[in-house]
This record gives structure tokens, sequence and C-alpha cells, in this order.
């Protein structure tokens, strides 16, 4: 939805329309990372089936994950920038939900590990040209709200993946195994990944429903000038006149990222180490605290923006200083909560923690939707996520195993690693966002035409 000229709005669709398209791609959103994070509840049987480490079964969830994910972003998002994004993502849906249905038949490390990076091809193609679809159905002013309630559908994936998988982790952990013809025995843990990729074929048939909106026209651009001539040479040069923001406000996003994958990752299985509960215990603990906080979090994340934008000279200046605001709150909610002596104590920590983690989630986009040219978003935004997603999802899971392993030496203390790598990191996540905001007031962005 053009809100650039009247023909723009006289052609797009109703608001009602287009809050419809962001609850089609929350669910989508939503679906995907039920797909990506449900290997969090199945540590214990995994490791113990094939025979891994901690920092193997990290590798695993995290940089298998994002390898592909965030690689093969870069040239699905020019194929975002140039044609229907509808049919891109009903593309990546398919694919992503075959390929989660396939990591059930692994039988080795390295077999799981590649349908993972293909799980991540798949998932790669939603969110680039989701953030541009959303950004061509709304006004500057209110991007960050509608891209706030879009990233919900992390915490409400997550979330579901946490409760809901609890119960199919529970259920199928008191199978027997299943022999299927041609294909041999399925022990219980891998009976989880078909369910979870079944709501994937729903987010098909609703995608269907979607109606491809009308590209913005940035400023400056002819309404002649067809806006599928971009280069990659312009983004590059975008990208190299602001280098300096967009390098310290990718890096600042990627260090909270970090801590948040971590949490995502090892949290369940840290509760279960430190307070003795079972992991569909800790997995519904967790995932109750991230449908309640997590959800309401990144709306509370997009009104803060929206409040302070009102007060900022540039669009986007809102953004960074809300997600300041949030880091500062993060720092002792996060660090402390896997500290917590009591499992209650920790609920409550963890719940502060979350709400907190995920109020920005939405607003590194938002700025990236406002400040580039209209017809380079889904490019931009996929060399950020090329970054952020392949080190954060990476490093996190990672770093907090690596230290666990190899550092303290001792299964029972993840809780403490755990704590580390938030301590450490989001302090430096913080000076590096109010770096770039310093940057942003001083000399804001320069356009490429």
């Amino acid at each position: 939805m053009g809100y650039l000229a009247v023909s723009s709005v006289e052609q797009s669709a109703s608001e009602r329309y287009a809050w419809y398209v962001v609850a089609v791609l929350t669910f989508a959103y939503t679906v995907a990372f039920i797909d990506r994070q449900i290997i969090s509840l199945l540590v214990e049987p995994i490791k113990a089936d094939l025979q891994i480490s901690d920092s193997q079964f990290s590798w695993l969830a995290g940089f298998a994950f994002a390898l592909f994910y965030s690689f093969m972003g870069v040239p699905i998002a020019r194929l975002a920038d140039r044609y229907n994004r509808k049919y891109l993502i009903c593309a990546g849906v398919f694919l992503w939900s075959l390929l989660t249905a396939m990591c059930g038949l692994s039988r080795t490390y390295a077999q799981l590990f590649l349908m993972r990076m293909g799980v991540g091809v798949g998932e790669a193609a939603l969110s680039p040209a989701a953030y541009s679809m959303i950004a061509d159905y709304f006004p500057p002013a209110r991007v960050s709200r509608a891209i706030g309630v879009y990233v919900m559908g992390l915490y409400l994936g997550s979330g579901i993946a946490l409760v809901a998988g609890s119960t199919v982790v529970a259920l199928v952990s008191t199978a027997d195994p299943v022999t299927v013809p041609f294909i041999g025995e399925i022990k219980p843990w891998q009976m989880t990944f078909p369910i979870v990729a079944l709501p994937g074929f729903l987010v098909l048939a609703l995608m269907m429903t979607v109606k491809e909106p009308q590209r913005s026209r940035p400023a400056g651009v002819s309404d002649n000038a067809p806006l599928q001539q971009r280069k990659f040479a312009d983004v590059r040069r975008f990208l190299m006149r602001n280098w300096q923001f967009l390098g310290l406000l990718t890096l600042g996003f990627l260090l909270l990222g970090t801590v948040v994958s971590a949490y995502l990752i090892w949290l369940p299985e840290t509760l279960r180490r430190t307070h003795g509960i079972s992991i569909t215990e800790a997995g519904f603990m967790y995932g109750v605290v991230l449908l309640l906080f997590g959800t309401t979090g990144p709306i509370f994340g997009g009104w803060l923006a929206g409040y302070l934008n009102r007060k900022c000279v540039r669009h986007g200046e809102g953004e960074i200083k809300a997600t300041e605001w949030c880091t500062l709150a993060m720092i002792p909610l996060a660090t402390l909560a896997p500290l917590a002596p009591s499992l209650s104590l920790a609920v409550v920590l963890i719940a502060g923690a979350t709400f907190v983690l995920s109020a920005p989630q939405g607003l590194a986009p938002s700025i990236l939707q406002v400040v580039c040219p209209a017809d380079m978003r889904a490019q931009v935004t996929s060399l950020y996520i090329l970054v952020s997603v392949l080190l954060g999802f990476t490093l996190g899971p990672v770093l907090t195993a690596g230290i666990n392993d190899h550092l303290l030496g001792d299964e029972s203390a993840l809780n403490i690693s755990l704590a580390i790598v938030t301590g450490c990191l989001l302090p430096l996540g913080l000076v590096c966002l109010r770096m770039a905001r310093l940057r942003f007031c001083e000399q804001g962005v320069t356009q490429v035409w």
C-alpha cells in the first residue's frame, strides 16, 4: 500500500485488510518459530541417541539453521525486491514445512544437521519479504507498530513450541519406537518433527488469500520509472555511505539477539538442570512466560518507539532510543534470572527479562524500512539478517555451551554460563546502540538514487 501518492492510496486495500495481512504474516512467523524452536525440548534424547555433547547440540540448534537462513536470505531478498513477494513466501513455507518433517527421518548427526540447514533456507524467504510488504501497507509513522505485531510471531511460535511441544514430547517420550515401511524404525523424539510441521500447510492456504501490495515509490523517483531496476551496486553504495550508523546499529542488535538466542535454546534445559524439574515442566513454564510476556513486549516496544518518535526530529531515532531504554532494564533482569536460588524467583525474573528482551525485537527492521529506499528494503534487511542471525543465533547457543563444556566443565553449571554470556554482551550492545543513535542524530542517512 503506497502512502506516498494519492493514486497509491486509492489503489490500496483497506486498513482492516492491511491488518489482516499482518495477522497472516504473523501466523506464518509463528509457525516458522515453532519449527525452529521445538528442538530445544529434545536436548537429552537427541544427545543420547546421536552421542553428542552440549557444544555439538548447540551447533545443531543454532549454526545449522542460521547458516543457510542467513546466506540464502540475500539472493532471496533480491527476488523479493523485484518479483511477487507473496509467492516467494509460499515457496518458503512449503520448503521449511517439508524439511521440518524430514528432520524426523534423520539417523545421524550429519543428516539432522543438513535437514536443519534446509529448514533455514525455507524460512529465509519469509521475513525480508514480509517486512517489505508491511512497509507498503502502512505509512512510515505506523510501520513500527505493524512490524511489532509481526515479530510477536517469534515469541508466539517459541511459546507454543514449548507449551504444545512439551505435551507432544511428553506423549511421544512414553511411546514405543514405530516401524514404518521403507523407512524403518522411528524413535519417539523423531515423531515430534512431522507433527509440528503440519501447521505450515495451513499457512500456505492463508497466504493464498493475501494480495501483493503496490510498492511504495521513493521520493525523487518518477512514477514512470520501474522500481525493479535497482542493481546491487546501488545497495552497496547506500551501505558504504552510511556504514558507521548501519554498522553500529547492526552490532548493537546482534549482541541483543545473541542473548535472545541463548535464552531460547538453553533456558528450558537450564531450568531442568538447576531446579530439578522435568524438561516438559521447564518447557511449559517458559512457554507460558513467552506467550504472556514475549508477545506483549513487541507491542510495548512499538508504542514506546512511536511515543519517542513524536519528540524526535527523524523517524527512526525513537526506535533506537526505545531499544536503549529496554537494554538498560535487560542487563540486571536477564543476568540474574539464571542465577535465582529458587524456581519461583527464577520465573519472576525470567518474565521480566522476556518482556524487555522482546520489546525491541521489531525495532531494528522497522528502522531499516523507514530509512532505506523502498526498492532496496528487502535486500538491506536481508544483509542485516545475514549478520545478526548467522552470528547471533550461532553465538548465543555456542558461547553458552562452550563456556559450560570447556571453562566450567560441569553440566549443572549451565545457569552460570548463561549468566556470563548475558552479563558481558548486553552492556556492549547498549554502548553500540548509543553510538548509533548519536551518529544518526548528527548526520541522518544519505539516500542513493
